[in-house]
């Protein structure tokens, strides 16, 4: 698999607080979208904290996230503003991608499908790992993945969320600085290795 280009999301001089600055937010939302129209690219973001920069360029007061798993403290919170939700209801899970699938997210329904959650998983690494085979929308014919860190049960647990298409999930998998996106339009198909 091609890695697609670095874009550097750290403003010059930039600070511990690079993820909240506009420009840098533009930059990752350029590779989110990106991500999201070539399902199993992996985008790479110049920065140390991949996940910060995600949760920061897609969440707002206008939102709501699922932490099921505690990994924000408070003065993250404070800075994402977006509206603590249960899982069943929140437009954004965060996850670590390490444990089991136990959670049951938003799926949307027939007249609104867009109200699927997004699920924003932790993952040790993307390229190394298990492999996985994707086709589907956005992919010429089948393309290969590998993830490390990713229990196999989110990919059994995607299945069944997505089987009444067009509603279900859509995956965002984010190790330390690179991200790939798993929208409910691509297959995926896998081996049930459990957790890597």
């Amino acid at each position: 698999m091609t890695k697609q280009p670095t874009h550097t999301c750290t403003p010059a001089g930039g600070t511990a607080l690079q993820a909240w600055q506009p420009l840098t937010q533009q930059a990752v939302f350029r590779q989110l979208l990106h991500a999201f129209s070539y399902p199993g690219q992996i985008m790479a973001l110049d920065c140390e904290d991949a996940m910060t920069h995600v949760l920061a360029t897609l969440l707002d007061a206008e939102v709501s996230l699922a932490d099921v798993h505690e990994q924000l403290d408070a003065l993250a919170w404070q800075r994402l503003q977006a509206r603590r939700q249960v899982v069943e209801q929140a437009n954004f899970v965060l996850l670590d991608g390490s444990r089991p699938a136990l959670c049951e997210p938003a799926l949307g329904t027939l007249e609104s499908p867009e109200g699927g959650a997004t699920l924003i998983l932790r993952v040790a690494q993307l390229g190394t790992g298990t492999p996985l085979a994707l086709s589907g929308p956005g992919i010429a014919s089948c393309t290969a993945l590998s993830v490390s860190g990713l229990h196999s049960s989110w990919l059994q647990a995607r299945q069944r969320w997505n089987v009444g298409f067009p509603l279900g999930v859509d995956l965002l998998l984010v190790d330390q600085q690179q991200l790939v996106a798993l929208p409910r339009t691509t297959a995926v198909q896998f081996d049930v290795l459990g957790a890597d």
